[in-house]
Parts: C-alpha cells; sequence; structure tokens
C-alpha cells in the first residue's frame, strides 16, 4: 500500500514527514486537508485534530514519526 499523508500548508511536522520519504525514494499520496474539505472531514472522522495523520498498510498515526517512518524503508 502506498502510504497517506494529510498535511496542510506550513505545516514542519508535514514538510519533515514528506521529505523524509521523498529522500529515500518512498512515494506517497498527499492530501491536503486545507485545499479539499473532504480529506478534512476524513481526518476528523478517523478521530485527530491535527496533520500530518500518516496510514500506512499496518498503522496510523499523527506527527513526524522517524521511527515509524523508518519501518517503510526496510
Amino acid at each position: 500500500m502506498t502510504p497517506i499523508i494529510y498535511s496542510k500548508n506550513d505545516c514542519m511536522q508535514c514538510n519533515f514527514t514528506k521529505k523524509y520519504l521523498s529522500e529515500r525514494g518512498i512515494e506517497f499520496i498527499e492530501k491536503n486537508v486545507e485545499e479539499n474539505e473532504q480529506y478534512r472531514e476524513e481526518v476528523k472522522g478517523m478521530g485527530y485534530k491535527s496533520v500530518p495523520v500518516i496510514i500506512t498498510a499496518n498503522e496510523t498515526w499523527t506527527g513526524f514519526q522517524p521511527d515509524k517512518l523508518a519501518k517503510l524503508v526496510e
């Protein structure tokens, strides 16, 4: 599964997350909650109140968490 990152403009943790994956050649789908109301509702529906929200095949979390992102590289 291609990881999904819910993000917003001018979000430092979102930028760190996207940069981490890009530098390691990991493709991801970005869903900007400021540019699409549906994406904002999806985040709320999952019970999250902040971004980034990262969805992978095995887990979902919020915030920049390099230890979890590293598992995608393995």
